[in-house]
């Protein structure tokens, strides 16, 4: 069985749109191929509809979910045309996330497949999310199965974007959770320097860490609740943004790296992981490795450019390939739905 299929993923650091197109073979488990992938940077007028789409009337979210598809489109006619790509069986596209409230049975991924595959003439998987979550579960992560099927050769996956998460195998199941905030946080700091996000880390490299702030941001309650667990904006803006005021931009920043670095190597340490894969843009945040590799030891492989930058992207084209076929995408052990199940909508 072979298969060809692009996946779509908007993060919500909101750095731009990540399109993969990668080859999957199964035999004897299966095995994946990148062979193309880019990140289309939004333009100004995007990254902010994208930005404030949480504060829209229900009118005007329902216009942007369209109009968003039909962007989504647009991208994907430009990428295949321009690497002459042949023979794709399907689209998985993630969308972008403007809701998450697992606890109140909703997650909302706006950027509708239906005008993906009008405009494109592919089936489109889209909306992996809201199933899980209608089965009592968080809706995230979904990434493990790929972990599980395609990354399996690792003790633990570790995802540094907006949010950090990890996958790993505990008692023969693979569970997986969202850590802490990291570039949702500190790309929103950078910007007080007017820049998009803090290049290798350099500003909170030169801040001072700020015990006070440390203790505060390591004291709150989502750190200590049991796994499954997810993060969303929401979470942020009440729990967050509040504790940086009169803290000078740069020692909060330092501060906030001090703090993601904890949390992560608390979950490493605490699980014996010895190989720890890690993707994801804050990978690329020397400042940030540094403070894990200094509490958590040496295992942390940054693997070539192409799955740092595309790994998230790869698996949901992966997870469209399961969801055409029919086979699970989601695993309950790390949602903390009632089963595992083949989540998606197809168009």
């Amino acid at each position: 069985m072979r298969f060809q299929a692009l996946g779509l993923m908007s993060g919500t650091s909101l750095d731009g749109l990540d399109i993969c197109f990668a080859a999957f073979e199964k035999q004897n488990g299966w095995n994946f191929q990148i062979l193309k992938a880019e990140t289309l940077p939004y333009s100004q007028h995007w990254e902010e509809k994208l930005r404030n789409s949480i504060h829209l009337s229900s009118e005007e979210l329902l216009k942007l979910h369209s109009e968003y598809g039909f962007y989504l489109a647009e991208k994907v006619k430009e990428f295949i045309e321009k690497n002459g790509l042949e023979n794709i069986d399907l689209i998985g596209s993630h969308g972008h996330t403007v809701f998450h409230q697992p606890q109140n049975k909703f997650t909302l991924q706006i950027g509708d497949g239906r005008a993906i595959k009008i405009e494109t003439g592919l089936p489109v998987i889209y909306d992996f999310r809201s199933q899980d979550v209608l089965m009592e579960g968080n809706g995230a992560p979904l990434v493990p199965i790929g972990d599980e099927l395609l990354f399996s050769q690792y003790d633990a996956c570790l995802n540094l974007g907006g949010f950090s998460n990890i996958s790993l195998k505990q008692e023969g199941k693979r569970i997986a959770f969202d850590i802490a905030p990291v570039n949702i946080v500190l790309n929103r700091l950078a910007q007080k320097f007017n820049k998009n996000f803090d290049e290798n880390g350099d500003l909170a490299r030169k801040g001072q860490f700020n015990e006070n702030l440390l203790a505060q941001l390591n004291s709150l309650d989502f750190y200590s609740q049991p796994h499954p667990k997810s993060l969303g904006i929401e979470w942020c803006n009440e729990h967050i943004f509040s504790l940086f005021e009169n803290i000078e931009t740069a020692d909060a920043m330092a501060t906030f790296t001090e703090h993601v670095a904890q949390q992560i190597s608390k979950i490493i340490n605490k699980n014996s992981l010895q190989k720890v894969l890690c993707t994801g843009g804050g990978t690329y945040n020397t400042f940030l490795i540094e403070k894990i590799r200094e509490k958590a030891g040496s295992g942390i492989i940054i693997p070539k450019n192409e799955i740092i930058d595309y790994k998230e992207a790869l698996i949901f084209a992966f997870m469209g390939v399961l969801r055409m076929n029919n086979e699970i995408n989601v695993l309950s052990s790390a949602t903390g739905s009632t089963a595992d199940h083949s989540s998606g909508v197809i168009a």
